[in-house]
Order: structure tokens, then sequence, then C-alpha cells
């Protein structure tokens, strides 16, 4: 898990946390769980596991096909200011985190 994802999970509320780890563990085992899906714009292998809870929604992304693990890149709660779409600075951050993971794996 990069560092600051960890740190941006455990901002969570718990029974969101939960059911993070839920998928994140299905993801390690090699299934998808039903909160998964693919991340678009970021080729095969990279998913955003999608939660809600009371009135607020909150994702964490994750890459697998790497290393043969799975990777936790960023976690956030979702502002959305333009409707369904992932905040630019939210998807920079991704980008800039699943880069930086390929560039040690090598």
């Amino acid at each position: 898990m990069v560092k600051g994802a960890l740190k941006d999970l455990g901002k969570f509320p718990e029974v969101v946390q939960d059911q993070a780890i839920i998928a994140l563990r299905a993801a390690a085992s090699g299934e998808k769980a039903d909160t998964a899906k693919p991340l678009k714009g970021f080729g095969s292998g990279v998913f955003e596991i999608a939660l809600r809870y009371r009135s607020d929604a909150f994702r964490a992304v994750y890459a697998v096909q790497l290393d043969d693990d799975v990777w936790v890149l960023h976690a956030f709660q979702k502002k959305s200011k333009a409707g369904i779409k992932t905040p630019k600075q939210e998807t920079d951050l991704i980008r800039t985190r699943l880069k930086r993971v390929r560039e040690q794996l090598q």
C-alpha cells in the first residue's frame, strides 16, 4: 500500500474502512468485489472501490498485476463538483502514484 493511501484510508469512518478491506482482500485472492470496477483511463488492472456511507461517497483505488501484489494507490472522500466524474486533482495523484510504484518495481 502506498503510504499516503494508507493515511487517507485511515481517515474513513470505521465501517467504510472495513468494507474497503473486504474488497481489497477479494482482490488479493484474485476476485473482484461487487463494489469494485475498472477505473477508466488507467489501463487494465487499475480498479476503483466505490463505497457509500450515509450521504457520503468514498473511493479507494488499487492496482493489481504489479509484482503479484495489490497496491492501494489512493483513498479519498468524493466531493463531486461535476457529477459522477472523479476530480482531476484525484486522478492526477493516482496517475503519479501508479507511475512511482511501477518505477519502484522495475
